[in-house]
């Protein structure tokens, strides 16, 4: 029996979107599922990865250089994230993960690393049991 796979967004001001998304890729990884975790705009190290690095079932990806949000992002960090995207587009067509995570893809929309186009035809992609998070702020309403 085939189960549809939701998309979820974490988005809004404050802390915990990126670990409540690096949560349920802990229980994905628990029933087995491969989980891929694409961070744009993130290249730094962050102490909770540390905790999931060692679950085989976890890859972890980060597709951002240095900490732009200060400033305007380079071409530097527009190819970055468009690696990153392109990596991800990948992973969902030959359905590799059952669980894809979108970490700061909000941000990267905020700042037009890629269109919102890019990502709608993303999701509308998505094979049917797959199930995608996106998280950052500034979430645009469509």
């Amino acid at each position: 029996m085939k189960t549809e796979g939701y998309i979820y967004l974490y988005t809004g001001n404050g802390k915990g979107k990126t670990t409540a998304a690096l949560g349920l890729a802990l229980r994905a990884a628990g029933a087995g599922l491969q989980v891929f975790i694409a961070q744009f705009v993130k290249g730094m190290h962050y102490s909770e990865l540390e905790s999931i690095r060692n679950v085989p079932q976890i890859t972890i990806r980060q597709y951002g250089l240095d900490c732009f949000i200060v400033k305007e992002p380079t071409e530097k960090d527009i190819l970055a994230a468009r690696k990153g995207l392109d990596e991800i587009t990948e992973i969902i067509r030959h359905n590799q993960a059952g669980l894809v995570i979108l970490d700061e893809v909000c941000i990267s929309l905020h700042y037009k690393l890629f269109g919102l186009e890019e990502i709608i035809g993303l999701l509308k992609s998505k094979p049917e049991s797959m199930e995608i998070v996106m998280t950052g702020r500034y979430a645009p309403h469509e």
